[in-house]
């Protein structure tokens, strides 16, 4: 009679995780999503830790949105009003920090120092390798090879960048 009871307390607990465990599921799929700069960032994170999910943000940029804004870093995402995050949009879109902070420093182009986000980014980054290519620096041979650009080493480890190997047997 006893293993019963208990047969039928661990199937109740079964249950009742299941139960929690779809809950929670729910919740997760339910979660509040704020779009800053085109980019999803869910609501249940901070937005020191928030903003660095938008490319071209990093941790330093991220906190330097926070202490001119006079936002705490720990508030969530989802908290922040329509007035705050258009604050955030226009401090990342004029961006008034130090030069050395930004991800293009003198363009090639336009000799200006500027900062990207997104896809401008990846477009800039693109325009930069084709033109290395193009002038046949030893970087641009290096991309073109695939091989590693950055002084690394090749005796091992570059040769399965993107594509996979596996080993044939013999028929």
């Amino acid at each position: 009679m006893a293993e019963k009871q208990e047969k039928q307390a661990q199937a109740d607990k079964a249950t009742a995780d299941k139960a929690e465990k779809k809950r929670l599921m729910q919740e997760e799929r339910n979660e509040v999503l704020v779009r800053i700069l085109g980019y999803d960032i869910p609501g249940s994170r901070n937005i020191y830790a928030g903003l660095t999910r938008i490319k071209g943000v990093s941790w330093v940029i991220s906190n330097a949105a926070c202490l001119k804004l006079n936002l705490p870093r720990s508030k969530k995402i989802e908290t922040l009003s329509k007035d705050e995050i258009a604050q955030i949009e226009k401090f990342l879109k004029t961006l008034p920090i130090s030069d050395f902070l930004k991800n293009r420093r003198s363009d090639i182009e336009t000799g200006e120092t500027k900062h990207y986000f997104g896809s401008d980014l990846d477009i800039k980054r693109e325009f930069d390798i084709k033109r290395l290519k193009e002038i046949r620096s030893y970087r641009g041979i290096r991309h073109a090879a695939k091989l590693p650009v950055r002084g690394q080493r090749t005796r091992s480890h570059f040769r399965t960048k993107g594509k996979t190997m596996g080993i044939k047997r013999k028929k």
